[in-house]
């Protein structure tokens, strides 16, 4: 080691891992990876050396969002944006504000309202036709497995009383049969088919902007979701590319390329064209910030409870009884026997699956399927996870760590907020509320863990996240927040549930140098305002972030906190 270090952090507490106790030390940072810590990284500094007082915060490694979507959140942040509203009236006024802003725009788009802010989670036409008459208008909920559409979008997409369900989705209706407005799951490409594709410029727009946010709040890297033609967005590879050829691309991103559930195998030969094609394109870059590789394969096999389209074992308590024809146990997209060969076929191929899958039955169903694909094809490095796992069947919960399956949180749902109380718990019944979001008991059994905020569906804070795994409340000064506790039981500590958004993530991602921070890791690093682990756990959410490092270069400062105390 030389005496010299590019970066030496100091002055404050240090969580290397979930194994150790947070303790005051140093860290010393040369080319892009840790080189010393404690009395050895006080004796790198050189003359040269940046001095990064922590000023009694804590530096930890940089989080990994396991499950974002970050260039729909940016597009989404440049359309008409509800997610800082909260009651009908306000998207409402938004919405029109929006519309008398932007006269040139042919469709109005965008989303961030709640079903909870209305009566059984269902929004009307009748309510946009006020405030937009004369345009379509295409909303998606929070969660994005909804749609708020008005009567120009029916009528423009051929919407009407006799237009039949899609097999993956639903079309709300009033008692007589008549489209209400509300487009369930695969009900919302029906009219989203119309609306117009988002341009090239928009969507790098986008993607930049999204980075910011998740810089700001300590995101040092991510796995999204979805990449592929999906709703009115386009294949946004090219994207990252873009972005990883001129320099902009800062994170190292893993894309998960879309599995069209309206398709078959035979897409499977084109999904390792793809992941195939992007690997040269990538390498021919040879560039020395971000990488993009797609070496993941997302399936979707069910929806979510609050629109009864979550696959459940046993049926839904219903109600309603007007004009409802949703399933009394909700949708698996993907027909069991398809997704057991899918996933093993994908599984030989070297993809790893990321799965979305909510309800018990389809937690059941992603996991025969990567049983069997283990039998056929032995035990892989493929890093296989379930995301969301809202409602896992005790029987099952053993299942992760047996077949090596990691589960991916969203640690942020797992409380009693509006959506959960007024339209989940209805429908699930006690015995399967007390089944969700089973973090504590997975951890105790030995499953891999990681974790993610699903933004733009809720906030890419992942201290808000953090808040709910220990806790599993939301914060007091939080307007939804519900004094009683989710499944106390299933809560986290506090260093498992960073270790599960830091070095959990990372190795979901195949980045099996960083995500801790000793000698050797790559130095993606987070510093923040204070040492949550000594403060009480009701102030987790507090934490606010005050710089970001990837591979030892700062790409975030906080406007309002400066830690530099020279060099």
């Amino acid at each position: 080691m030389t005496s010299n270090a590019d970066t030496v952090f100091t002055g404050g507490t240090v969580f290397r891992n979930a194994l150790l106790t947070p303790q005051t030390g140093a860290v010393a940072v040369s080319d892009g990876r840790i080189v010393a810590l404690d009395a050895d990284a006080h004796a790198a500094i050189g003359p040269d050396t940046e001095i990064v007082d922590l000023r009694g915060g804590l530096l930890l490694p940089g989080f990994v969002d396991a499950h974002v979507h970050p260039i729909e959140a940016g597009l989404e942040q440049l359309a008409c944006d509800l997610s800082a509203e909260r009651t009908p009236e306000e998207y409402l006024a938004t919405i029109a504000a929006y519309a008398e802003a932007h006269p040139e725009r042919p469709w109005i788009v965008g989303g961030g309202w709640q079903q909870a802010a209305f009566p059984g989670g269902t929004p009307l036409a009748a309510d946009l036709d006020r405030v937009v008459p004369d345009r379509p208008v295409f909303l998606q909920n929070r969660d994005h497995h909804g749609a708020w559409v008005n009567t120009a979008a029916l009528r423009l997409a051929g919407i009407d009383h006799t237009t039949p369900d899609p097999a993956d989705g639903r079309i709300e209706r009033d008692a007589d049969g008549t489209p209400n407005g509300m487009l369930h799951e695969g009900a919302r490409s029906l009219v989203s088919r119309f609306v117009p594709v988002d341009t090239d410029e928009d969507v790098a727009a986008a993607l930049i902007a999204a980075q910011q946010t998740l810089h700001g709040f300590g995101v040092t890297g991510w796995q999204d979701a979805i990449v592929g033609d999906y709703g009115s967005h386009t294949d946004t590879s090219d994207a990252y590319l873009q972005a990883m050829a001129d320099g902009s691309l800062t994170s190292d991103v893993v894309g998960a390329l879309w599995w069209d559930r309206d398709r078959g195998l035979e897409q499977i030969d084109e999904l390792i064209a793809r992941r195939d094609a992007i690997a040269r394109r990538a390498a021919a870059l040879g560039t020395t910030t971000g990488r993009f590789t797609a070496g993941t394969v997302k399936i979707m096999q069910d929806g979510i409870p609050e629109n009864r389209t979550a696959a459940m074992i046993d049926p839904y308590l219903r109600t309603c009884h007007c004009g409802d024809t949703a399933p009394e146990r909700g949708i698996s997209f993907l027909e069991p026997a398809t997704l057991v060969e899918a996933v093993t076929r994908l599984d030989a191929a070297g993809f790893q699956v990321h799965f979305h899958a909510i309800g018990d039955r389809a937690v059941r169903e992603c996991l025969d399927a990567l049983e069997a694909a283990r039998e056929r094809n032995g035990e892989s490095d493929n890093r296989h996870h379930i995301a969301h796992v809202q409602i896992v069947h005790p029987d099952d919960l053993p299942r992760f760590a047996r077949l090596g399956v990691t589960m991916n949180m969203q640690a942020l749902w797992a409380t009693w907020e509006p959506q959960m109380v007024e339209l989940n718990l209805p429908l699930l019944g006690e015995d399967r509320a007390s089944w969700q979001y089973p973090f504590g008991d997975a951890a105790r059994l030995g499953t891999l863990l990681c974790a993610g905020s699903d933004w733009p569906v809720t906030t890419p804070d992942p201290w808000q996240a953090l808040h709910v795994a220990v806790n599993r409340t939301l914060p007091v000064d939080d307007p939804d927040h519900h004094p009683e506790p989710l499944n106390p039981g299933q809560s986290l500590t506090l260093g498992a549930a960073i270790a599960a958004y830091t070095h959990g993530s990372n190795r979901i991602d195949h980045r099996d140098d960083t995500g801790v921070i000793e000698v050797g890791a790559v130095a993606d690093l987070v510093l923040v305002d204070r040492d949550p682990f000594a403060g009480p756990t009701t102030e987790i959410a507090h934490t606010r972030t005050v710089g970001t490092w990837i591979a030892g270069r700062r790409v975030f400062t906080s406007t309002t906190t400066s830690t530099e105390q020279g060099t």
